[in-house]
């Protein structure tokens, strides 16, 4: 779900009668589709977090096949079912909400010309959205200005991530075998390993059961790993074109054969790299080829470790 976390961006072209440079201005006769969108989503995810609600307080698997129908009829049943999926729902909303701001907030402030975030909810039982995005429809002139907006979004969606694994953490508790019980297990990312060592020593990670808020973290930190991944028009591609300019091709096609070879494990992988090959692996051009510079080279060292800690071989698991 690369927005999931996603952007798009046009092909290198002013607008007519528009400075690159110019005030940043919001299209209030959309602001009706963007709030629409966000609501959908909220009653998407809100839908699924009762059925992971109910789950949860009654140590069933988190998700098991055989009823499946629970996952959605749980929040139909009654107003104060659907509401115990808020805290799943606003939890995820934030960490999607923040790292989508934060594309949005850097193009302000460079006066780049970008949409609000768009929404998408999904039927996805372990989501609840295909995540949000922002259309940048002005040409990015320079890979300073590129490396800022691509780098904005993951470090803010990941600051409000940590809190939420926190507190997801705290209201989590130990029931043995949990993991191994139910038809989809969610692999462990090395922020989550680390945390939960941290507030459950010495318990196996087999026998945590993750709260819903939780559940919202992780899905954060897929999103997170899924948009550093290096390719194309991901963050991460944008921030290896900033750095390194004329290795972003070679860096595609080499992460793209990555992900072929990790559809072993998980074949999601292979559906993602058959998506960004066809829909995200040609880069725009830019304006002013000047180099990125030495404080953002060790910000983009920061982009790893956060690709690392949030990066799983085997984020779903049957």
């Amino acid at each position: 779900m690369p927005s999931s976390s996603g952007e798009q961006y046009p092909e290198l072209a002013l607008p007519d009668n528009r400075h690159p440079f110019g005030p940043h201005r919001v299209r209030l006769h959309r602001l009706w589709l963007h709030i629409l969108l966000l609501l959908l989503t909220l009653f998407s995810t809100t839908l699924i977090g009762a059925g992971m609600q109910y789950n949860f307080s009654h140590n069933l698997p988190f998700f098991d096949g055989d009823h499946l129908a629970r996952v959605y009829l749980t929040g139909l049943q009654s107003p104060s079912a659907f509401l115990t999926g808020l805290p799943f729902s606003l939890s995820l909303l934030a960490v999607l909400m923040a790292h989508e701001m934060g594309h949005y907030l850097a193009c302000m402030y460079y006066g780049i010309d970008a949409s609000l975030p768009y929404f998408l909810p999904s039927p996805m039982p372990v989501t609840g959205t295909f995540g949000a995005f922002i259309r940048i429809r002005s040409a990015i002139m320079s890979k300073r200005i590129l490396f800022d907006i691509g780098i904005a979004g993951p470090i803010a969606g990941f600051i409000f991530l940590l809190p939420a694994l926190g507190v997801g953490l705290a209201f989590s508790k130990v029931l043995p075998g949990i993991q191994h019980q139910g038809d989809l297990h969610l692999g462990t990312p090395a922020l989550q390993l680390l945390a939960q060592k941290l507030i459950f020593p010495g318990v196996a990670p087999a026998d945590i059961y993750l709260h819903p808020i939780a559940r919202a973290a992780w899905v954060g930190m897929f999103a997170t790993a899924l948009n550093l991944l290096p390719v194309g028009q991901l963050d991460g591609g944008h921030i290896v074109y900033a750095l390194t300019g004329r290795f972003h091709r070679l860096t595609t096609w080499l992460f793209l054969g990555v992900l072929v070879v990790l559809g072993k494990f998980w074949t999601g992988w292979w559906f993602w790299a058959v998506l960004l090959f066809f829909f995200a692996r040609k880069h725009p051009p830019l304006y002013d080829e000047m180099d990125a510079g030495g404080a953002r080279i060790r910000l983009g060292f920061t982009a790893l470790v956060l690709f690392l800690l949030c990066f799983t071989i085997v984020p779903i698991a049957e």
